[in-house]
């Protein structure tokens, strides 16, 4: 069946989600293996072999820790550079742990911080003050109102 504005007049995101929404669309591709189209950019979504998927990408769960990740990695180069102090090379390591018990979440996650260059204790609790502060660490400690609608 062909999905159409004609069909099914114009569609909102959400009737309060005005003039500064984002978009992701996400398509099946196969299997347990999803299309995500951000902006110009397309990812691949799957699951592991194990879990019934072709491993063809990382998991929702995971794309969901990479984010929160790409965060603080994104506000501690930031940080670095209005420091004047070198993050070519910054990384950031995440690991997560999912809970054992339902609902299905992730319990915990511990990231580290690998910046190019030693810093001071004072550098060290500055950087880490700001990284908490980080848009994903503010959504996560302000969850957004989700609306889920079926067509």
């Amino acid at each position: 069946m062909k999905d159409s504005v004609a069909e099914h007049g114009p569609r909102t995101l959400h009737p309060k989600l005005t003039g500064t929404e984002g978009r992701v669309d996400v398509t099946h591709v196969a299997g347990q293996t999803y299309a995500v189209f951000v902006r110009d950019h397309e990812l691949i979504v799957s699951q592991p072999v194990d879990a019934g998927g072709d491993d063809d990408g990382p998991t929702p769960v995971e794309l969901f820790v990479s984010s929160l990740a790409t965060c603080v990695a994104y506000y501690a180069g930031r940080f670095l550079e209005r420091h004047r102090l070198p993050y070519d090379n910054l990384k950031v390591r995440a690991g997560f742990v999912m809970a054992s018990t339902r609902p299905a979440r992730i319990e915990a996650i511990h990231m580290r911080i690998l910046v190019p260059e030693r810093l001071s204790a004072q550098q060290y609790a500055a950087l880490l003050a700001v990284v908490d502060h980080c848009t994903v660490h503010n959504v996560l400690r302000t969850p957004p109102e989700i609306v889920v609608t079926a067509d």
